[in-house]
C-alpha cells in the first residue's frame, strides 16, 4: 500500500511503499523532462509508421480529383523548396523529418503558450509624446533643411567648437547626455548637435552615404560661423560619421573625442580573432539585426514597427537588442536616464518613417567606401631602385598623411554594446590615436550623465580651462566727449586773457 506525503510547495514529495521505506516522488520539473522525452520517443517510434500509412493512403487516392488537382502545385512547391532538404541529416527520410520538425514546433508554440498565461495585471506600455516642432534649421546647397541645437557659449565667445552626430535611435537632443552648461562655460566651448537625414526634423537624403554625411557636417559649419576648425564628437554608432569626417574633410577638423566607437564589423582589415571576439559579445538579435541589414534590409521595418516605430515606450536593452553589464544596468535605471531617452527615442521617431533607420544600419555594415586604415597613411614615395636599396639598409621614417590631429578613444572595458575589442582593432590600424581604457565601465555608465568623466573628458582635450573668449569690444565715442570737455576749458582761458589784454 502506498501514502504520500507532499513537500513544501507541492512541488515534490515522498512516497512510502507497504513496507514503510521512503520513495522521492519527481518534482513538476523532471515531470516535465520526463513528458517530452516520451513525447520524443512516441514521435520517433510511430513517425515512420504514420508517414507510412499516409503514403499509402495517398497512393490508394492517386485517382481521385483532389489528388490529381494538388499534384502539379505540390510538385512546384517541392521542387522551390528543395535546397532545405540541404539542412536535414543525409540518412534520414526527408518527408520524416519534417514532420518531426513540425510537431517541435507544434508543441513549442504550445508551450509557449501556456508559459505566457499569468493572472498578474500587466502594465500597458506608455505612449511615446512628441512635441511640436521647435529647432533651429539651416538649408543645404540641395534643398535640404538640417535640424540643429547649439549648447555652450556663443559663435563670437567659443574658444573650442564641437559637432557631435548622434548615434541609431536618437537625435539632436542627445548631444553630451547631462553635460552642465556651467562646464561649457569654464571651457569656453560651443556644443553643436544636429538631426541626421530623417531623423528628428531633418529632411531625408535618399541615397545618403557616409561621404554626404561629412559634407552635411561641414555645412553645418560653415552656416553657423564655425570660422576655425572644430573637434568631432563620436559616440557609438554615430562615430561612423565623425570617422567619416577624418577621412573626407580632414583639413577642417581640429581633433576628434571617440567613446566606443563603432567599426565595420565586416571591414576585411579585421582579424579573424578580432571579429570573433566582437561578434561572440553580441546578442543573438543583435547578431541577426546585423545581418539583416547586410543581407535583407527589406526585412528590416517589420522588426522596427514592432518596436520603436510602434508609438509606444520601451527599453533600450529590448529596443536595441543590447546585452548589459552591472553599471550599465545602474545607468539605464535612473529616473533622469529615463527621462532623456523617452524624450531623445520620440525625437528621433518624429517622422514615423522607417527608412532612414533602415539606411542608417545600413551604412553600419556595408561598404563605407574608405578603411579606417586610410585615416592615417604612410606617404608612398617613388624611389628609384638605387634609393630603395639604400632604404633597406637606413631607418629612415616615412612621412604620413591623412588626418594628422589628435584622436581620443575611451573605451569601457566592460562594454558590451561596443565590446572593446573594437577599439584593438582601430587602435591597430590608426597608430596616432590614444586609448583610454575605463575599468569596469560599460557603454553608457561612463558618456551619460558623469559629471566628474565630462570634467575629466574636457581636461583631456583642451587642458586648463581658460573660459570664453572676450570679444574685441567695439569703440565708443566716449572719448570724443571728454575730449570736447577739456577743450571747452581752454577756450575760454583764451577769451578771458584776450579781454584782460584789450583792458
Amino acid at each position: 500500500m502506498w501514502r504520500r506525503r507532499w513537500g513544501a510547495g507541492g512541488t515534490g514529495g515522498e512516497e512510502e511503499d507497504g513496507e514503510g521505506r521512503a520513495v522521492k516522488e519527481e518534482g513538476w520539473a523532471q515531470q516535465a523532462r520526463g513528458f517530452l522525452e516520451s513525447t520524443a520517443e512516441i514521435l520517433r517510434v510511430l513517425g515512420p509508421r504514420t508517414v507510412g500509412h499516409s503514403r499509402a493512403s495517398f497512393g490508394r487516392a492517386e485517382d481521385s480529383e483532389l489528388a490529381r488537382r494538388l499534384r502539379g502545385p505540390a510538385a512546384a512547391a517541392g521542387k522551390r523548396l528543395s535546397f532545405m532538404n540541404e539542412y536535414l541529416p543525409e540518412d534520414r527520410d526527408p518527408v520524416w523529418c519534417w514532420v518531426v520538425v513540425a510537431a517541435v514546433a507544434f508543441v513549442t508554440l504550445i508551450v509557449l503558450g501556456v508559459g505566457s498565461v499569468d493572472d498578474t495585471p500587466v502594465e500597458l506600455p506608455k505612449k511615446l509624446y512628441i512635441g511640436p516642432p521647435s529647432a533651429k534649421t539651416i538649408q543645404l546647397p540641395d534643398g535640404r533643411h538640417l535640424a540643429y541645437k547649439e549648447q555652450g557659449v556663443t559663435a563670437d565667445r567659443a574658444r573650442f567648437s564641437l559637432i557631435a552626430p548622434h548615434s541609431f535611435l536618437s537625435s539632436r537632443l542627445a548631444g553630451i547626455p547631462g553635460i552642465k552648461p556651467s562646464l561649457l562655460e569654464e571651457f569656453g566651448a560651443r556644443l553643436v548637435t544636429y538631426d541626421l537625414p530623417g531623423f528628428g526634423e531633418s529632411d531625408p537624403h535618399p541615397g545618403r552615404d557616409l561621404n554626404s554625411s561629412a559634407h552635411d557636417m561641414l555645412h553645418l559649419a560653415g552656416a553657423l560661423r564655425i570660422v576655425d576648425k572644430f573637434w568631432v564628437v563620436g559616440y557609438s554608432a554615430g562615430s561612423i560619421h565623425a570617422w567619416s569626417a577624418l577621412r573626407h574633410i580632414p583639413d577642417r577638423v581640429a581633433g576628434a573625442a571617440m567613446f566606443a566607437p563603432m567599426a565595420n564589423p565586416y571591414d576585411s582589415k579585421m582579424t579573424k580573432e578580432e571579429r570573433r571576439k566582437t561578434w561572440e559579445r553580441w546578442s543573438t538579435k543583435r547578431k541577426l539585426m546585423h545581418i539583416l541589414a547586410r543581407r535583407f534590409p527589406a526585412l528590416l521595418p517589420l522588426f522596427y514597427h514592432r518596436s520603436f516605430l510602434s508609438g509606444k515606450q520601451g527599453q533600450p536593452e529590448s529596443w536595441l537588442s543590447l546585452s548589459l553589464g552591472k553599471k550599465d544596468k545602474t545607468s539605464l535605471e535612473s529616473p533622469m536616464f529615463n527621462a532623456f531617452w523617452e524624450k531623445d527615442v520620440a525625437e528621433s521617431v518624429r517622422q514615423g518613417d522607417a527608412q532612414p533607420f533602415v539606411e542608417e544600419a545600413v551604412l553600419q555594415v556595408s561598404d563605407w567606401g574608405f578603411s579606417l586604415s586610410d585615416i592615417q597613411m604612410q606617404k608612398r614615395e617613388d624611389l628609384s631602385f638605387f634609393e630603395l636599396i639604400k632604404s633597406l639598409f637606413r631607418q629612415a621614417e616615412r612621412e604620413w598623411v591623412g588626418f594628422l590631429g589628435p584622436i581620443h578613444i575611451w573605451q569601457g572595458m566592460d562594454d558590451r554594446v561596443v565590446p572593446p575589442s573594437v577599439t584593438e582593432y582601430v587602435r591597430r590600424v590608426v597608430p596616432g590615436a590614444t586609448v583610454h581604457k575605463l575599468l569596469d565601465e560599460g557603454h553608457f555608465s561612463y558618456f551619460c550623465f558623469c559629471d566628474e568623466c565630462h570634467r575629466q573628458i574636457f581636461s583631456t582635450l583642451f587642458g586648463i580651462p581658460q573660459g570664453p573668449i572676450n570679444p574685441v569690444p567695439e569703440p565708443i565715442e566716449v572719448a570724443s566727449e571728454l575730449t570736447e570737455e577739456t577743450t571747452v576749458p581752454d577756450k575760454a582761458k583764451e577769451e578771458e586773457q584776450d579781454i584782460s589784454d584789450l583792458a
